[in-house]
Order: C-alpha cells, then sequence, then structure tokens
C-alpha cells in the first residue's frame, strides 16, 4: 500500500509452496483479506515471492497473464520479488542449504534473470522494482581466505552479468530494475559493513573495467550504472544482530551513494544474561527448531563477539562472560518481549525514524516468515499475523 514513506508490503515467503499453483493458491486464499483489511479501496502492494521451479512455470505466457488478470480484478500490484530461498522453504530442513545455489554457479544467475523478466512483465508503470537475493554464498563453505577471496570473484562476475541484463531491460522496456543484495549473517557478505567495503574494492572497480572492455562505457557511466542498478536489501533483524548501528549505516550509505532497493522490516532475539541467565537459557532453548540457521552473534564482557553459526552450537558453548545474546529468528514485531526474552524491536524503530525524517528507500517489505515454527503459544492464523504485522508498522511511520 501507499504510505507517505514509501510502499509498505509484506513478503509472501510466508506461504509454503515450490510450484506455482502453490504459490497462487496461497495468494488466492490469503491476498483478499489482507486487503480488505488494511487497503479496501485502494491498490495493495505485494512483496511476491516465487522460487525457482514456480518461476519456470509463471514465465509460460498464458500462467503470467492468468496472474496479472488477477492482480488487476484485485486492485493488486507488484513491485517487488523476493529471489533469496530458490528451493522449499517450508516444511523442510533449509537451514544453510537457503544459499543454494549462490552466485558462484550459473543456476543463481538464470534463475534471478527469470525473475526480472517475470518482474518487468508485471511492474506497474512508473514504479522501479527489485529482486533480493543472498549475500554472494555462504561464508562457512569457504575454508580458507584464498577460498573466499576466490569465491567472491565468481559471484561478482556473475552479478555482473546479470547487470547486462538489467540495463538490456531497461534500454528495451523502459523499466527500471535493481538487484537488492541482503547480507546475513555468516553471508560472504555478513553484514552491511561488509556489502559497502565490498561494494567499494570489488564490485565497482571490476565492474568498471567489466562495463568499459564489453560495452565501451566511459568510467563515470560505467560506476553510475552499477550503483543505480545493484543496490542493498536492508533487512533490519540482520543488522540488529550483527549489533550495527542504524545511523551510522544511513550515513555510510549515502556518503558511499550506495542506494537502498527495499527495507525489510524484521526483528530478531535478544538474550541480556545481566539477570536470571539459566532462566534466560531455557527460554530461548525453546527456540532451538531444526528448519532455519538461527545464526547466534554473542557480545562479550570486553565487548568482543563470538559468532556461532546456529543456535545449537551456542548453547552449548554459553559461557558467564557473555553479557548479550542477538539470535536471528525472525519473530513478529508488534512484540517487544516474550517473557524473560527481548527482541531487537528498538532498531526497527530508530530505522524507520530515520527513514520518516530523510527517507532512503522507496520500499518497506515485512518480512517475519517463521510463523510456523515458532512456540505454539505465539501461533496466530497467517493473515490476521500479517495485518498485525503491517497496521504495526504503520503506527510507528505515523509516530502514533
Amino acid at each position: 500500500m501507499i504510505t507517505p514513506f514509501g510502499h509498505l508490503t509484506y513478503c509472501s515467503n510466508i506461504h509454503p509452496g515450490e510450484k506455482w499453483a502453490d504459490h497462487f493458491k496461497a495468494l488466492r486464499d490469503t491476498l483478499p483479506y489482507i486487503k480488505g483489511q488494511l487497503a479496501p479501496d485502494q491498490p495493495f502492494g505485494l512483496g511476491l515471492r516465487v522460487a525457482n521451479e514456480a518461476s519456470i512455470e509463471l514465465t509460460r505466457p498464458e500462467v503470467l497473464l492468468e496472474f496479472k488478470n488477477w492482480l488487476d480484478e484485485n486492485d493488486i500490484y507488484v513491485f517487488v520479488i523476493n529471489g533469496f530461498p530458490y528451493g522449499g522453504f517450508h516444511n523442510v530442513v533449509v537451514k544453510d542449504n537457503v544459499h543454494t545455489p549462490d552466485w558462484t554457479t550459473t543456476d543463481r544467475l538464470e534463475y534471478t534473470i527469470r525473475l526480472f523478466n517475470i518482474l518487468a512483465e508485471l511492474l506497474p508503470e512508473g514504479m522501479h522494482g527489485g529482486v533480493s537475493t543472498p549475500p554472494l554464498s555462504y561464508r562457512l563453505w569457504w575454508k580458507s581466505d584464498a577460498d573466499k577471496y576466490q569465491a567472491t570473484r565468481e559471484a561478482t562476475h556473475h552479478v555482473l552479468q546479470l547487470l547486462d541484463e538489467l540495463i538490456d531491460i531497461e534500454n528495451e522496456t523502459g523499466k527500471y530494475l535493481h538487484l537488492d543484495i541482503e547480507p546475513e549473517p555468516d553471508g560472504l557478505l555478513d553484514n552491511i559493513s561488509d556489502f559497502i567495503t565490498w561494494y567499494n574494492q570489488t564490485l565497482l572497480p571490476e565492474g568498471t573495467i567489466y562495463l568499459s572492455e564489453k560495452h565501451g562505457f566511459e568510467p563515470s557511466e560505467a560506476r553510475g550504472l552499477i550503483l543505480r542498478h545493484i543496490q542493498l536489501c536492508y533487512d533490519i533483524c540482520h543488522a540488529a544482530v550483527g549489533y550495527e548501528d542504524p545511523a551510522e549505516l544511513v550515513e555510510d550509505l549515502n556518503a558511499n551513494g550506495i542506494k537502498v532497493g527495499r527495507i525489510q522490516v524484521s526483528s530478531a532475539l535478544k538474550v541480556n544474561f545481566s539477570s536470571e541467565k539459566e532462566i534466560k537459557l531455557k527460554a530461548i532453548e525453546t527456540f532451538d527448531e531444526p528448519v532455519y540457521l538461527h545464526q547466534v552473534v554473542a557480545r562479550n564482557a570486553d565487548h568482543s563477539f563470538i559468532h556461532y553459526p546456529d543456535l545449537n552450537e551456542a548453547l552449548a558453548d554459553w559461557k558467564e562472560n557473555q553479557e548479550e545474546w542477538r539470535v536471528h529468528f525472525h519473530v513478529p514485531l508488534f512484540i517487544d518481549s516474550y517473557g524473560v526474552l527481548d527482541s531487537t524491536q528498538g532498531d526497527i524503530v530508530k530505522t524507520l525514524a530515520l527513514h520518516c525524517e530523510n527517507p532512503f528507500s522507496s520500499y518497506l517489505e515485512v518480512e517475519t516468515y517463521t510463523w510456523g515454527v515458532l512456540p505454539e503459544d505465539m501461533q496466530k492464523p497467517i493473515g490476521e499475523s500479517i495485518v498485525r504485522e503491517i497496521e504495526w508498522v504503520k503506527k510507528i511511520l505515523n509516530h502514533e
């Protein structure tokens, strides 16, 4: 939906399924209720998730036309696509497979190109559109610094091949599209600071040479095209898990001219071990589930950090000198505490306050996808849950 602070939506990765028929059924079953509650008299935007198998089906002209007609009939528009999870994302063990295939492969490149071709067909006139994507690869797959360096180079080359496609799409159709790269704990781009460093030290210099040699662009023109089409997906949960300060991040992004394709409004779990340590360990243990990665960043008393690939490893290694944990678990936005546990809701409030003061993206996307693996007492009907999330964000934006 349209707000004074940009288009606000939710990401449909909340719905299970890999086939287009499953995606479409979930949207038909849920979206009319959500729109009726939130935007009955205005168009409602959707952050669409399309799995790889579904993307192949959706490229068939008759299938895409059916979907476009349904969107028009229901006054719904698509302007962003979530291209992070390639395959199954619910009811299967996801863990680090969420990064598979990564950007070192042509499978990831081809899938992402398909998503952009779909988005070019769906995007309303006068809007730009983005596809979110993983942070190049999963860092723990690469054992040495040399391996990580090589993986980063290969991934960057494929990102630049995608850039060619985005330039061509805009030249041929007039549709302005951008890749929104999403840093995540234990990604090759672990956090937004890593993303900025990669952008300046690898993407821009290699991209400038690539575009100059392949197309004859002047360096300044090549740089402008990279900054236009390769952007950041700012996931508030991920930044909070990395203890990144929102004000510093926004300042650094602005100083480097890097655009934010979308803000993903999401919240993580936070454990303050200043009191009731054993009780809190028991409480956080209930969130240790087998489907998703729940990376933990522990802050020690000396302000050093320990990174754990998953919650079970953090639980097994807990130490008395650990003052706080940030846990990558996308909990509901509108709840600031879970008994003795806290959330990083405060980081959402800070980030959105910065955005309201000086908007740094046109798009805001609620991305709470863990409803199905939350403790039972926190689970609610999906439609109702999404409505509550978006209404809470609207109140924060409106300073209510």
